[in-house]
């Protein structure tokens, strides 16, 4: 997560009117940059488990080096406060980025449409012109900055997030605020259980594309119905609801599944195998290039199973939260560009989505393994 100004500058090849090209994907976003030469679209090390092949990309960058890059007189929409401010140009935004060690004009300038699809990226010739820093074009915050700006135009969203995805395949996510506990999170969950952890600070959900709720029933009766939907009963044993649920019983008749003879025993038992399965919400995490105290940044994703709100405590208590309790939560601990309003009013709309297809829960946790014990051991 740190930035790479200031470091030796390398060799670097500049063929002029070459043309090169690097393809990076981070939470479903695939970004394509463009330049001249090779140091133009060298991704940072951050970025290089992030490394794509795909050829379609939704956001393109074209990287151009300018004699001098002014500052603007005007005041910015929104300023960092030491690394890059913003400013809107009619239908585009513009992003300028400085540090002290390369002087008091921007050392690049990234210019994007509405929609943050087409870029330019505009680095100074000026500020580099000694040889004594690196060129960097794509360090962080300009690429969390671009995908978060996205994201914005997508059903997603930056949570400030540990993901835990344990070995069936199965997501946890733990929000917290910095502090919170997610470094320890992380930590104790890789001690106790083969994870794999996506990020140990910063995930990004979204609609899982791929996953279809319509889920093709096990067994050689499946072939004429590739497509029976499986009911959930919340509200039941969560060790077998059909078995001993009349109504629900009913249900699965209506939903016109090939029925078979077979006893209870055996209905009981793939019902319990159902119950043990990772369960479909439509939702994805990803992990991200921006890591944090752990330092695990996964190119990664999981489907979601659970969402948990980490607060330090006593006695790993858990506490279910309302739809807009959790709405509330995740919207304070969200990466959400505030500048515009629809933004804002977009991510919402998202976190309603998000807390309605999976549970949301506060956990007080202490910070030992009881705390990861607690979860395994835990049913909705």
């Amino acid at each position: 997560m740190r930035s790479e100004v200031g470091q030796a500058l390398p060799e670097l090849d500049r063929t002029l009117g070459a043309t090169h090209r690097s393809e990076f994907q981070v939470g479903g976003v695939s970004v394509e940059v463009a330049g001249s030469s090779g140091g133009d679209v060298a991704l940072v090390s951050s970025l290089e488990p992030f490394r794509t092949d795909t050829r379609v990309s939704d956001i393109s960058i074209q990287v151009e080096w300018t004699k001098s890059l002014g500052r603007a007189a005007r005041r910015p929409l929104f300023d960092s406060g030491s690394l890059w401010q913003l400013y809107e140009d009619g239908t585009e935004f513009r992003f300028d980025f400085s540090a002290p060690v390369l002087g008091d004009q921007p050392y690049k300038r990234l210019l994007v449409d509405g929609r943050f699809r087409r870029a330019t990226l505009q680095m100074s010739e000026e500020c580099f012109a000694s040889g004594d820093f690196a060129v960097a074009p794509l360090e962080y915050p300009l690429d969390e900055l671009l995908i978060m700006h996205r994201l914005t135009q997508e059903k997603a969203i930056e949570l400030h997030s540990c993901g835990i995805v344990r070995p069936d395949g199965s997501g946890n996510l733990f929000v917290g605020h910095s502090g919170a506990g997610k470094s320890t999170t992380t930590r104790l969950w890789t001690a106790r259980e083969d994870v794999e952890v996506l990020s140990d600070d910063r995930i990004i959900v979204r609609r899982d594309e791929a996953c279809d709720v319509r889920i093709p029933r096990e067994g050689a009766d499946d072939a004429s119905n590739p497509e029976v939907p499986r009911l959930r009963d919340r509200s039941a044993s969560p060790t077998g609801p059909f078995a001993r649920d009349d109504r629900a019983r009913e249900q699965l008749a209506e939903t016109q599944v090939p029925r078979v003879a077979r006893d209870d025993k055996a209905f009981r038992a793939e019902q319990d195998r159902d119950d043990r399965a990772p369960k479909k919400s439509g939702m994805r995490m990803y992990g991200t290039p921006w890591h944090g105290e752990a330092m695990y940044a996964s190119p990664g994703s999981a489907p979601l199973a659970r969402i948990f709100i980490l607060q330090h405590g006593h006695g790993n208590v858990l506490t279910q939260l309302s739809p807009s309790e959790a709405v509330a939560e995740l919207f304070a601990r969200s990466f959400v560009p505030f500048h515009r309003h629809e933004y804002v009013d977009s991510a919402l709309t998202f976190l309603q989505e998000l807390v309605d297809a999976v549970p949301c829960y506060r956990y007080e946790f202490e910070p030992n393994e009881a705390a990861v014990e607690r979860i395994l051991e835990f049913r909705d």
